[in-house]
């Protein structure tokens, strides 16, 4: 498939319609795709059209909708039980069901036979490798991962990754697709569990508990510490690049030689802690004290400012 080829795609599968089903089909709705999102549901179909209403103001201010197009969007919906019949005249296919995985060897023994000639099938699954995805086909070459960061529709990142018995072209096609409908695409090119992201968010997140276990700092504030220091710069450069402009004009060598004492020695000093009972009623506990907005305000403050962040760094 041609990069023609791949922006060309007009009718896109969406296989479960949960929260990133949901937010997947907005995306791709937002595109000019015609989507089919497969639920067993019977509340699936008005629960996803609300999420595209809900979700067109931000698709719009990213330049992705037009604040116009939402009635014409949601008539390009449709809104199926049967995963056959879903991916029945495909041309992509991206599958989101619930992370179980009995529950998606079921869902891909269904399908295989009904997929149409190089139609790639992309799964969401954030804790499931690819290898044990394959195990659920005959022949899985047409699967690649394709996860996306939370909520699909406003995040611009997607991990993709294929293997040996991935076909020719496959992750490269998925890239495409992607990047056709706005997303940012990197290639995760050896299998580890969590990808790429969720890893280096797991690291952080690590020792933001741990300095809080042993009272350094208060679950506010050690938000605050990311949200006001180092998350502004990640929002612009990742962290090598980051650090080479922390070099002056000597760059990440020079970087290295001032700093590698000190990181070497944080790095001996960092914490492992575990999310078992009392770590978490610590940091519940900590969390009811810093948010006294209920939740759906949190989302809205969350994306509106995500909005405005990605305008200025990817638009």
């Amino acid at each position: 498939m041609s990069d023609r080829q791949a922006g060309d795609v007009t009718q896109v599968a969406a296989l479960g319609a949960g929260l990133i089903g949901r937010s997947w089909t907005a995306l791709f709705l937002a595109a000019g795709k015609h989507v089919t999102i497969c639920d067993p549901d019977p509340a699936a179909g008005g629960r996803t059209r609300d999420t595209v209403r809900e979700a067109w103001p931000v698709l719009s201010r990213l330049g992705l909708a037009q604040p116009d197009d939402l009635d014409a969007a949601i008539d390009r919906l449709s809104v199926v039980a049967d995963p056959v019949a879903a991916v029945k005249d495909a041309q992509f296919v991206q599958e989101s069901i619930p992370e179980r995985i009995g529950l998606k060897h079921e869902l891909y023994r269904a399908i295989e036979p009904a997929l149409g000639v190089n139609v790639v099938v992309a799964s969401s699954a954030s804790g499931l490798t690819l290898s044990e995805l394959q195990q659920g086909w005959q022949d899985p070459s047409p699967l690649v991962l394709g996860h996306p960061f939370n909520p699909p529709h406003l995040i611009p990142l997607v991990e993709v990754m294929g293997n040996e018995r991935t076909a020719p072209g496959m992750v490269q096609i998925a890239r495409q697709f992607y990047e056709s409908v706005g997303k940012v695409t990197i290639e995760v090119r050896r299998e580890v569990p969590g990808h790429v992201a969720n890893r280096l968010q797991a690291a952080l997140w690590r020792e933001a508990i741990n300095l809080v276990l042993e009272g350094v700092a208060s679950v506010e504030d050690v938000d605050t510490a990311v949200a006001s220091g180092p998350g502004l710069r990640w929002a612009v450069m990742g962290p090598t690049a980051l650090f080479h402009l922390g070099g002056d004009d000597g760059g990440l060598a020079e970087f290295c030689l001032r700093y590698s004492d000190s990181f070497n020695r944080w790095w001996d000093d960092l914490g492992s802690p575990r999310l078992d009972d009392v770590t978490i009623q610590s940091l519940v506990s900590g969390m009811g004290e810093t948010s006294p907005d209920d939740f759906r305000a949190m989302v809205s403050r969350r994306d509106s400012i995500l909005a405005e962040v990605i305008v200025a760094t990817h638009r």
